[in-house]
């Protein structure tokens, strides 16, 4: 844990505490001068040292949350070196399909899968596509799990971005995967690359180019997750769309690609059974001490509420 400030430059604020302390120190002098004159008994100057103290606590705490106090935690990893994930995401729009209105969506399946099968891979760098009729990168792979949980929460979404191609239901193109081991997404010294896709599988056709682009080396290990079921439909607007029937083909699509690009497919429910082939493809390797950051928790308000105590002390005592 460590407490950083980012504007430290906020504690010449507590040079104001002067004002108040100067105020004081006259108002006392007049009120000694009174005192001698009616001859009266000097007050201790012990008695003002709460006010004294009450009065310089404001601006200091005030100078305190000026300089933005936060504190950090950190947490240190054992980082995979040669290993690399890619969670590929369908997010056409038959992705909206659910089993009734108000049910998780199929996309909504697909993130709560996604960070599951991230618990599973400690210490791996894990990264985020997403797939229509192309590929995008939104998160290259990381080990920081916070990272990968927010970039699937925030940045995924039903046609985010829309496809460039093809308007309608059904605009995934599964030959867009192609891409992946053609254009660098891995980095050069992860040797051991895993693909794990979920998708509904209503796919336009596929082709042999998935095959030519995966016989590419290092091999790209490919796993298919298919998250479908016949009786869903798109509930959009809170009734089913007329326009939109489930494809009962989708899963022998998803097998056939499966088969082109060497690797195996999985239904939706066999979450377990794609850990541990995820896990199986990865193996065990080398790897290197990581420090991720975590949690970051901002001091500011809690000073500037702590400053009301002796304002409010200053205030009880002037009235009363």
């Amino acid at each position: 844990m460590d407490v950083r400030f980012l504007t430290p430059l906020g504690a010449l604020f507590a040079v104001t505490l002067l004002v108040p302390l100067a105020v004081l120190v006259l108002r006392e002098r007049r009120a000694r001068a009174v005192r001698a004159a009616l001859g009266l008994d000097r007050r201790p100057l012990r008695s003002l040292v709460p006010l004294a103290g009450a009065l310089a606590a404001v601006p200091c705490l005030l100078a305190l949350a000026a300089m933005q106090p936060i504190v950090e935690t950190t947490r240190t990893i054992d980082e995979r070196t040669d290993a690399e994930v890619f969670v590929v995401a369908d997010v056409s729009r038959s992705m909206l399909a659910s089993a009734r209105s108000g049910s998780p969506t199929r996309l909504e399946r697909v993130q709560a899968r996604a960070e599951e099968l991230r618990e599973q891979l400690p210490g791996v760098p894990v990264g985020v596509l997403s797939l229509t009729d192309r590929v995008l990168p939104h998160l290259f792979p990381t080990a920081d799990e916070a990272v990968f949980r927010s970039t699937l929460e925030k940045s995924i979404g039903i046609e985010r971005p829309p496809p460039a191609l093809f308007f309608s239901t059904r605009a995934t193109q599964l030959n867009a995967l192609a891409a992946i081991p053609e254009r660098g997404f891995f980095s050069p010294s992860a040797r051991k690359r895993l693909l794990v896709v979920y998708t509904d599988g209503e796919s336009q056709p596929i082709d042999t180019e998935l095959t030519r682009a995966f016989e590419r080396r290092p091999k790209v290990e490919v796993l298919f997750v298919h998250v479908w079921d016949d009786g869903e439909r798109i509930y959009e607007t809170g009734t089913a769309e007329r326009g939109y029937t489930p494809d009962r083909g989708s899963g022998a699509a998803l097998r056939h690609a499966a088969e082109l690009v060497g690797g195996r497919s999985f239904a939706e429910s066999d979450g377990a059974a794609t850990s541990e082939a995820a896990a199986a493809a990865l193996g065990a390797g080398p790897t290197r001490k990581r420090i991720l950051e975590g949690e970051r928790r901002a001091l500011m308000p809690y000073a500037t509420m702590l400053a009301l105590l002796p304002l409010a002390f200053v205030l009880l005592r002037r009235n009363l």
